[in-house]
């Protein structure tokens, strides 16, 4: 399968990864983009999931040699942050997050999708905010994913947020991809993932390498 990144002269230096829900794929994502842009990670924050946390996935998918930062807020209860937060009788405080300083390139990773709580009056589109970075989509073909496309993409609109990649993780259906691909503004940049069976370091460099060069 033919992968395409549809842009020219784009190398992030900071990127925000998030999704249009949650299990749409962001860490297979983040990795290829980490893998590809010989990129550091960082996941502010981890709900859930301590034994085999994103960072620790990126490092196994990626390269041991791959620099992952400490989380900001590492929760044991796998859930939305606000609510695992509260489990351990703490508010997670927007203030609290500060960019790594990272001379090389950053892919971030949220959690769940742009409206996901991190506290009563705070979300992840607030951190994203906060940090002031541009933003890969990862969309995946289901039933309503148009939709929630939408949404994600106008949310960005409102917020005055940049869009700098739609990922379509998967197969979609013309008619679908269609209507998404036409929902994005110009200098938003496509790129076509394929369905992995087995996500391993092999499977996300076979990815890469089939990835077209971004000069």
């Amino acid at each position: 399968m033919n992968l395409e990144i549809e842009t020219k002269n784009i190398e992030p230096k900071h990127l925000f990864v998030t999704g249009i829900g949650t299990e749409v794929g962001k860490t297979v994502c983040s990795a290829v983009l980490t893998k590809y842009f010989n990129a550091d990670y960082w996941k502010p924050v981890q709900s859930g999931d301590l034994h085999i946390s994103d960072s620790m996935k990126i490092k196994n998918w990626v390269g041991e040699q791959t620099v992952c930062y400490p989380e900001t807020y590492r929760l044991q209860f796998a859930a939305s942050p606000h609510q695992s937060a509260k489990e351990e009788g703490i508010t997670i405080d927007l203030n609290e997050f500060k960019l790594p300083e990272a001379e090389n390139n950053l892919i971030i990773e949220g959690a769940g999708g742009l409206m996901v709580p991190l506290n009563e009056t705070d979300f992840i589109i607030d951190l994203i905010k906060k940090l002031n970075l541009p933003v890969a989509l990862v969309v995946r073909n289901y039933l309503g994913c148009i939709n929630h496309t939408l949404l994600s993409i106008s949310a960005l609109i409102q917020n005055k947020i940049r869009l700098e990649y739609l990922i379509l993780n998967g197969d979609f259906p013309q008619d679908t991809e269609r209507i998404i691909c036409d929902s994005i503004q110009q200098e938003a940049k496509v790129i076509r993932i394929p369905d992995v069976e087995k996500v391993t370091k092999e499977s996300i460099e076979n990815i890469v390498k089939q990835l077209e060069r971004i000069e």
